[in-house]
């Protein structure tokens, strides 16, 4: 694996020496969730080593909302203080006036990634991001407790509220008084939105805003949705959900004290590391479906790189981001910590699947992940998620009712929508 990503440096050198340019600095902004930080070092320092520049990477802020109005503000003010961004997958719309076109340093890779995400990555006739992982909500268990609780891996929702109320209670008794059914990630951010997307499109609430720009979320199924996760908060989820990024969710998980957590594929590999209190113990399957006619429905997910057309040094960085997005990169990422490729060729390759035997056997839920609305909202899709978000954050601190709530989200969102626009 090494001897693979010295030969693709190697040949990064090569293209860089083409340029004709002398030696520069980029900086670069990564997110630091499970080993994405080290990860990207690792890999920034590889290409730096071998094309002789030096790249600095910045810890991006974990909480995805915290990042985008980072990025917007450094972005705004035209500063070149950051020449690549990690930006998540419902950003390019917004930060697309900000992004160079990846297009003529490519070479045409872009065709061997998933097609669907290119096409995300595309504003206009512009390629302002190469995608780099992409991720799908899951459900992770603990393998061990539900056989000796003789329990099913749930299905539906309500078949996880009972498995979990059952199997927290047991180990309560048994001297795990720290023990929760069921953890995810309910504070008022990006995160939720991702949560309340899947139970919204699990019991067939629809989509917020539709893909022909109707906003939908005033609907008795949005409603039963939502009423079902609140049911949740404080008899086997713990109330402090209410504030649970992803991080602190399977920080209870993997410390032994939850039955089930809802999060992105990143969680497999830190979960089976050697020093893990839960390793060997866990097991991953898709989300539960919603009501009578209701399916599994897992949020996409997924980080992408970005050039800032305000570097001084673009056509390096573009460089580094081809290196950072190769097959071989991607899978030594996939082999060391769980993040799936967006090559479809890495899909066959029996080192990934060996170490993610999940990728293949869960291949259907990313393929058929359920998008949040920011193709249709646009560059609106921000302020469209922040009023969900804390619309659903209300209805599971028992501030509002869902009824009224996504009535009042209605009427904020139809307010929200340009004349010309979504419906």
């Amino acid at each position: 694996m090494q001897a693979t990503l010295r030969a693709t440096a190697l040949a990064a050198t090569l293209c860089l020496s083409a340029f004709g340019v002398q030696a520069v600095t980029l900086k670069i902004s990564c997110g630091a969730v499970g080993l994405e930080f080290q990860l990207c070092k690792e890999e920034s320092d590889a290409w730096a080593q071998k094309t002789g520049n030096e790249v600095q990477v910045i810890n991006a802020p974990n909480d995805s909302n915290e990042r985008l109005a980072l990025y917007q503000q450094i972005l705004g003010s035209g500063s070149d203080k950051i020449d690549i961004y990690q930006i998540d997958v419902v950003w390019p719309g917004l930060l697309a006036s900000h992004l160079i076109d990846l297009k003529p340093y490519t070479k045409g890779a872009e065709k061997e990634h998933f097609p669907a995400i290119v096409a995300n990555n595309t504003v206009g006739d512009k390629l302002v991001a190469m995608p780099w992982f992409t991720d799908a909500g899951l459900l992770f268990y603990r393998k061990d407790l539900l056989e000796k609780y003789k329990v099913s891996p749930p299905t539906t929702w309500d078949a996880l509220a009972a498995a979990a109320k059952k199997i927290q209670d047991g180990e309560r008794a048994a001297g795990n008084p720290k023990m929760w059914g069921f953890v995810w990630q309910g504070r008022a951010y990006e995160g939720l939105s991702c949560n309340a997307t899947e139970w919204l499109a699990s019991f067939g609430g629809g989509a917020i805003v539709e893909t022909n720009g109707k906003v939908s979320v005033n609907n008795a199924n949005a409603i039963k949705a939502l009423q079902t996760a609140a049911s949740w908060v404080g008899t086997i989820t713990p109330k402090a959900v209410l504030n649970y990024a992803e991080e602190d969710s399977r920080g209870v998980f993997q410390s032994g004290n939850a039955v089930f957590l809802r999060n992105w594929p990143y969680v497999w590999a830190l979960a089976h590391k050697p020093d893990s209190q839960i390793a060997g113990k866990v097991g991953v399957m898709p989300l539960p479906a919603g009501g009578t006619g209701g399916r599994s429905a897992a949020t996409l997910g997924g980080w992408q790189l970005s050039v800032s057309k305000y570097s001084k040094n673009q056509a390096i960085a573009a460089d580094l981001v081809n290196y950072l997005v190769s097959a071989a990169v991607q899978k030594d990422r996939a082999i060391k910590a769980s993040y799936n490729p967006t090559l479809p060729a890495l899909y066959k390759d029996a080192d990934v699947m060996k170490a993610n035997p999940f990728m293949a056997e869960l291949g259907s839920t990313f393929a058929a992940a359920v998008s949040r609305p920011s193709t249709v909202t646009a560059a609106q899709y921000n302020q469209v998620s922040n009023l969900f978000w804390n619309a659903a954050h209300d209805v599971l601190s028992g501030k509002t009712k869902a009824p009224q709530a996504v009535a009042d989200l209605d009427k904020q969102l139809n307010k929200l929508a340009p004349a010309d626009k979504w419906n």
